[in-house]
């Protein structure tokens, strides 16, 4: 098990995490999920990873990805702390100024405020080279136009750290830099896209015509905008991995719930090898999947962020694939059950595809680990 290389420390808030989370009924809208977060805010758990001196718990992407898996093993995952503490609670934590990890640490450790994040656009895809938005100086100000989508929870978030481009003044060439954009900026709209995904944050396109920010909205180094950019995607990943797994387990341990209890022919289902060796080969692939998951997590905490890359898109790619074919045999194993509203399955067969496309394809990790890991000549 997993859970025998983690610290006391850390198996303690494994199960208090599991036993707050599996106390709550399963969140269904967003009233319930606004609810929830801000009842685990409220002990600390959405804030775990942020620094002590303001407002969080001083922990790092490790403790936030066990929450988040703890969470959804119980059937209540929060999709927005992929975003919210993961990415820009990072983000501002690592590289913004201290005014503005005054403004925002605080109330994004203790749940009052949300942020969301802004880098997919409709043309680049994954290739975040060919971002289109630009960001052009207005005296002491920025400009900011262009689009994004698929962008979680706007709605809901007070403000958006979107990736826009600024040209660098040597070179003439275009550079990723982000802003802290507020949910009311004048030339600001959201437009939700209507998904087919039955789930409590909703997905949006941006439209930024000309938004005027001050200096201050910059988030870090103009000229480091590469690296604090991946400083954010990292931990996206690992806490994508979590939350893969944590919807693995919760499917899974349905599935084993009813293998035990459903009798055919007066032997419970789980007693015959077509139903019990399918769902101990989950089992496998999920634990697989979470140690590769914590390793990930330990990596981007001790500050290898070159190790951490690698092992993120690992453990992305390892969970993806396990929370689906965990998913799939668990609907499997419950039959025409498994597609009933009562048992709360059938939603995570596209739920659980999600964690193979995003943030990132499998075949774009592979693309990486091909080239990156194995020096395989670059593929595109």
């Amino acid at each position: 098990m997993t859970t025998l290389i983690e610290s006391e420390e850390r198996k303690s808030l494994r199960e208090a995490v599991s036993a707050f989370a599996g106390s709550h009924p399963r969140t269904t809208g967003p009233a319930g999920n606004r609810h929830f977060w801000q009842e685990a805010a409220k002990l600390g758990y959405i804030g775990v990873n942020l620094p002590e001196a303001y407002g969080g718990g001083g922990g790092g992407i490790t403790e936030l990805s066990l929450v988040l898996e703890e969470m959804g093993a119980a059937g209540n995952p929060l999709l927005m702390m992929i975003v919210s503490p993961a990415i820009c609670g990072t983000v501002i934590a690592r590289f913004g100024t201290e005014a503005q990890k005054r403004d925002w640490l605080p109330s994004l450790a203790d749940g009052s405020r949300l942020m969301a994040f802004g880098i997919t656009e409709p043309d680049a895809g994954s290739n975040s080279h060919r971002i289109t938005t630009t960001a052009r100086r207005d005296g002491t100000d920025w400009l900011l136009t262009g689009r994004k989508v698929f962008v979680s929870g706007v709605d809901i978030a007070d403000a958006t750290l979107v990736v826009g481009r600024t040209e660098d003044a040597r070179t003439g060439r275009l550079k990723p830099c982000l802003f802290i954009v507020p949910r009311d900026a004048d030339g600001f709209e959201r437009r939700p896209i209507d998904m087919e995904l039955n789930a409590a944050e909703k997905q949006f396109e941006l439209v930024l015509d000309d938004v005027r920010l001050p200096a201050d909205a910059l988030v870090g180094d103009e000229d480091a905008g590469l690296l604090q950019l991946f400083a954010g995607l990292n931990p996206e990943r690992v806490m994508t991995a979590a939350f893969a797994i944590g919807m693995g387990r919760y499917a899974l341990s349905r599935a084993l719930e009813y293998a035990r209890q459903r009798t055919v022919w007066k032997t419970p289902i789980g007693a015959h090898q077509a139903i019990a060796h399918p769902l101990a080969q989950a089992h496998i692939d999920l634990e697989l999947a979470r140690l590769m998951t914590r390793q990930a997590a330990h990596l981007y905490d001790a500050g290898d962020d070159t190790g951490a890359g690698e092992a993120a898109n690992m453990a992305k790619y390892a969970a993806g694939e396990a929370c689906v074919r965990a998913v799939d045999q668990a609907v499997h194993t419950l039959g025409g059950n498994g597609l009933t509203r009562e048992y709360g399955l059938a939603q995570l067969i596209t739920a659980s595809r999600v964690a193979r496309i995003a943030p990132v394809s499998r075949e774009m990790i592979l693309n990486y680990v091909s080239h990156q890991t194995l020096g395989l000549p670059k593929s595109y």
